[in-house]
């Protein structure tokens, strides 16, 4: 389960990010990059942050620790960026938030800096999965920490989630923006890792995941009017992409032969 901690100070905002995510001090002293519920891209940014991130972190990515932080709007009183102040008071109670990487560095794929190759196949598949379109060459939201890739920002995923209109038919989309994926050529172990990772997710841990997303955030759609039928919804939609995994993976290995 995800822990909960209560913000005490906000230090400072990130502003590569249109969502404007800030580092903020909580009562555990510990920092964190907090994603705002009251940002333009609304909860859904967060449904997105949590779910994906925890089933990467289920399928043996590194995914820093992601916790829920509950938001004073007091918080930002004496903010004099009226920016700021705008969106703490729009954020008030539970948002998301994931530890700081302090010394952290933004992968850079010119650099040429080798990645696992395993690493890097667990992570096209894991994509494809989730259908994040964020991780790319241009913004490959990866950060070099200790010597070990961690995978960041996954606000971007399930896009699905978007319009809940006919999503059987989403779940078998074979995510053609796989191509852009900044780890496609070092991903040389797809078949060897697809076995593995599908046996991992079930529809059991889709539950404990969706399980931990706050009702707050669950906003009702057309045919999904409570948090317990969005949930339902979202777990659907993850084990019939499950069942039919061979559509990305070949989605995948189609896009790897394109770009050799």
């Amino acid at each position: 389960m995800l822990r909960t901690v209560s913000a005490t100070r906000y230090v400072t905002p990130l502003r590569e990010g249109g969502s404007l995510p800030a580092i903020v001090e909580a009562d555990d002293l510990g920092l964190y990059v907090v994603k705002f519920r009251g940002a333009g891209q609304g909860p859904l940014a967060l449904v997105a942050e949590l779910v994906a991130g925890e089933i990467g972190r289920a399928l043996g990515l590194r995914v820093p620790e992601l916790v829920l932080i509950e938001v004073d709007p007091v918080l930002g009183r004496n903010e004099p960026d009226y920016e700021i102040r705008e969106l703490l008071l729009a954020s008030p109670g539970i948002n998301l938030a994931l530890d700081y990487l302090p010394g952290s560095i933004n992968f850079d794929a010119a650099a040429k800096t080798p990645v696992d190759p395993e690493i890097a196949s667990a992570a096209v598949w894991f994509d494809a999965f989730v259908t994040n379109v964020d991780r790319t060459a241009r913004n490959p939201n990866l950060l070099w920490w200790h010597k070990t890739l961690y995978f960041i920002d996954h606000g971007a995923s399930l896009y699905f989630h978007h319009d809940w209109q006919n999503l059987e038919q989403k779940a078998l989309s074979p995510f053609a923006p796989i191509r852009e994926h900044v780890l496609l050529r070092t991903a040389t172990k797809i078949e060897a890792v697809d076995a593995r990772l599908r046996s991992i997710l079930s529809r059991e841990l889709f539950h404990q995941i969706l399980a931990q997303v706050p009702d707050a955030w669950l906003l009702p759609e057309s045919g999904a009017s409570s948090p317990e039928e969005k949930r339902l919804g979202y777990v659907n939609y993850f084990e019939r992409r499950l069942k039919s995994a061979d559509g990305f993976v070949e989605e995948v290995m189609r896009a790897r032969a394109g770009s050799a």
